[in-house]
């Protein structure tokens, strides 16, 4: 029988602080993925926006949440607009 999880990362990382960092740097990533698609804009006119190289706007839309810490992704969160906002839980209540 397999085991069943809630999500992805709860089945790739046992340590919870790490679980938890990786679940929110993805939705984080998720969003502004979408916001970069979104506006239409080229990945160079963006860059310039963000003030970082090209390059690192490709792996923000590509998703390598390895590149990049939560605070860095706020920080890009918030320079294109988007308002970020965090729910605290017990664990017990949220895997509950």
């Amino acid at each position: 029988m397999s085991e069943s999880y809630n999500n992805v990362w709860d089945a790739l990382e046992d340590d919870p602080s790490k679980r938890g960092n990786l679940k929110i740097r993805s939705e984080l990533l998720v969003s502004i993925s979408e916001e970069i698609k979104n506006t239409g804009e080229t990945q160079s006119h963006i860059a310039e926006v963000l003030g970082i190289k090209q390059p690192r706007v490709s792996a923000l839309v590509k998703g390598k949440i390895s590149m990049f810490s939560v605070d860095y992704l706020l920080d890009v969160a918030y320079k294109l607009g988007l308002h970020v906002s965090m729910q605290i839980n017990d664990e017990q209540a949220a895997n509950g």
